[in-house]
């Protein structure tokens, strides 16, 4: 037997969650990208170790997304997004949060929401390194294992399947009876 629960946060709620994050962004300037990475780590360490439920568990692949982003050199982020990519995981690197995580079934519950709340700051990185992942993994199908994909390779089949898309959209406006 499984039991829903949802629940909605309110303006408030997030304004509250935003100001912890912002004290955390504050705290996390002082540390150095991989301390920052190696504290998110280790959160998701902790989580799997301590068998988190299940609603915390579909957010973890988030955070594990996240870290990547940082750590994938194949990807390499510009320093830019890279900074925001590591402002977002700033919230992990605090040892004391909201709900501490040795509290059996809700101690990552603060977690989740911060992750929830990160994946949509992020969504557009989020999902570009997501189209990337997709594209390399289909390069590795097409050319081995050994295959390495780069962002400008990236570019030029992404760049290259978007004029197809044009291309064949343009046409098939053109066989249309009521286009000018």
């Amino acid at each position: 037997m499984s039991l829903r629960i949802s629940f909605e946060l309110d303006e408030d709620d997030l304004k509250h969650f935003r100001l912890i994050m912002q004290e955390a962004r504050q705290a996390a300037s002082r540390l150095e990208p991989e301390d920052i990475v190696a504290a998110a780590e280790n959160l998701l360490k902790n989580m799997e170790e301590s068998k988190a439920p299940g609603f915390i568990v579909d957010r973890l692949l988030n955070l594990r997304l996240m870290i990547s982003m940082i750590s994938d050199i194949e990807w390499r982020l510009p320093h830019q997004e890279a900074a925001r990519v590591l402002n977002a995981l700033a919230y992990f690197s605090e040892p004391e949060d909201l709900i501490p995580d040795n509290i059996p079934g809700l101690g990552f519950l603060d977690d989740a929401i911060m992750i929830e709340l990160v994946v949509r700051e992020l969504k557009h990185e989020i999902e570009a390194y997501r189209d990337f992942c997709d594209y390399r993994d289909r390069l590795r199908q097409e050319q081995g294992q050994s295959a390495t994909a780069s962002r400008e390779g990236w570019l030029d089949n992404r760049r290259k399947e978007l004029q197809t898309r044009m291309r064949r959209r343009r046409k098939r406006s053109l066989k249309s009876p009521f286009s000018s």
